[in-house]
């Protein structure tokens, strides 16, 4: 009964800036500057991803290049030190890359960043090849939605399932992402539910239930005289 939930592909940027494995330390600094990124896809072949090289990755060799390791230093950052001149996308990737389909829910998105700790994940089919990247600003734009399409999908998808007229009235109004639900209906546990479904709304940030259950008005049995004997 509730809306389908938005996913990747709704939000997710298609125009991607990415390197090959063989991008030189320089190309990708000068990359990530002219784009403004702090993170790009690396890929391989025809267009495969196959890690992530971030800024954190960049400045991490660039403070190690500042040290002096001594003899006593382990062998593989000795190694590391000796090719520190000429680091590639593929030295400095975080492999394998961490990535979603474009038919993954922005919840489950949300929630990969966040166990993670990183903010974009590039997007890729059935075969690895990349086909856009989501950040967590591109996540976050669903709570951006106008009260006014707010107010359109709780009609829509609660209150009209819930409640047709003209039997039930029953008033939405959407203020700042707060869902106010006025009016009386005659199934009192429906009130709850239309809550739940307001609340699960992507975009929602909250909902104020005023339902009320509306009687008939009918004489009930407790409410008939008792015959006279």
């Amino acid at each position: 009964m509730a809306g389908t939930p938005h996913i990747v592909s709704d939000v997710m940027t298609m125009a991607v800036v990415a390197v090959g494995r063989d991008a030189p330390f320089r190309e990708i600094v000068r990359t990530m500057e002219q784009w403004k990124v702090s993170a790009l896809p690396v890929l391989e072949g025809d267009g495969r991803v196959i890690g992530v090289v971030s800024e954190a990755d960049v400045l991490a060799r660039e403070d190690f290049r500042a040290g002096v390791p001594s003899l006593s230093e382990p062998r593989g950052r000795l190694s590391a030190t000796a090719e520190a001149g000429g680091p590639t996308a593929g030295d400095l990737m975080s492999t394998p890359a961490i990535t979603v389909h474009p038919d993954v829910t922005l919840a489950q998105a949300a929630r990969i960043m966040a166990v993670k700790h990183i903010k974009r994940l590039p997007v890729v089919d059935d075969q690895g090849m990349l086909r856009g990247i989501v950040s967590r600003a591109d996540v976050l734009k669903v709570f951006l939605r106008s009260d006014e399409d707010l107010e359109e999908e709780v009609r829509r998808i609660v209150v009209a399932p819930l409640f047709p007229a003209p039997a039930h009235t029953v008033h939405v109004d959407v203020r700042d992402g707060v869902v106010t639900l006025r009016g009386r209906v005659a199934d009192s546990p429906l009130i709850s539910l239309a809550a739940r479904l307001a609340r699960a709304v992507e975009g929602v940030v909250d909902v104020e239930c005023d339902l009320t259950e509306a009687h008939s008005g009918g004489v009930g049995p407790s409410d008939r005289p008792t015959p006279a004997v």
